[in-house]
C-alpha cells in the first residue's frame, strides 16, 4: 500500500512502517521469551515468588524482594519494569512495557489488567510507534480487567475501578472508573482492628 494523497489527505502508508528496536533488542526479547517459558512461567504460586523476582532482575527488571508477581504475567520488556515494595501484579495482567512502567509500594494491580506504555503517532503516514511510561504510585489499587494507557500518571492511593479504561491523570486519594475513567469519590482510609 502506498501513500496517495485523497484531497486533503494522504493515506496511510504502512510499508514504511518500523518498530525496529535493533539486534540486541530482538536477541534481548528471544531470550526473555524463551526465559519466561522454561524459567518464569512454570513456577506458580507463592513457593516461587522469590525465583521469579530472581529471574526478572537477571533480564534488567527492578523488583523489591517482597514483591509478588505472579507466574501467569505477561512481560513485553522485564528491563522497563520497576515495582516497590509489597506491591503485586495479579494473575495474567498484561505488562506490554514497551516504554517503562514504575510501580510504587504497596500497590495491587489485578488480575487480567492491562498496563499499555506505547502508541503510535496517528498523524503521520507511517503509523510511528511512540513509548510513553506508566507511573503508578503507592498504595494504588488497580482492579479486575482494567486498562492503563501509555503516559498515565496515577498518583498515590487512587483506585481504579474494575474494567475502568485510564487514558489520562489521576489524581491522589481518588476514585475513578468507567470508560473513559471518571471520577466518582474520594477514597477515605480507615483504621484497621
Amino acid at each position: 500500500m502506498s501513500s496517495k494523497n485523497t484531497g486533503n489527505t494522504i493515506d496511510a502508508d504502512l510499508s514504511a512502517y518500523t518498530s525496529d528496536f535493533g539486534l540486541k533488542n530482538k536477541v534481548y526479547r528471544l531470550l526473555w521469551m524463551l526465559s519466561s517459558f522454561f524459567f518464569f512461567k512454570p513456577f506458580p504460586g507463592q513457593p516461587f515468588k522469590t525465583w521469579r523476582n530472581v529471574v526478572l532482575r537477571i533480564f534488567g527488571a527492578s523488583v523489591h524482594s517482597t514483591a509478588h508477581i505472579y507466574a501467569s504475567v505477561k512481560i513485553w520488556s522485564p528491563k522497563n519494569l520497576r515495582i516497590g515494595a509489597h506491591s503485586t501484579l495479579g494473575p495474567k495482567v498484561d505488562c506490554y512495557n514497551q516504554g517503562s512502567i514504575t510501580i510504587g509500594v504497596n500497590t495491587i494491580v489485578s488480575q487480567k489488567t492491562y498496563l499499555c506504555a506505547s502508541t503510535h503517532d496517528f498523524e503521520k503516514s507511517n503509523f510511528p510507534l511512540i513509548c510513553k511510561p506508566i507511573i503508578i504510585g503507592d498504595s494504588v489499587w488497580i482492579a479486575a480487567n482494567a486498562f492503563v494507557g501509555p503516559g498515565v500518571v496515577i498518583q498515590n492511593g487512587a483506585v481504579v475501578g474494575a474494567r475502568a479504561a485510564v487514558f489520562k491523570y489521576v489524581d491522589s486519594w481518588t476514585v475513578v472508573g468507567g470508560n473513559p475513567a471518571q471520577f466518582i469519590k474520594k477514597r477515605v482510609l480507615k483504621a484497621y482492628e
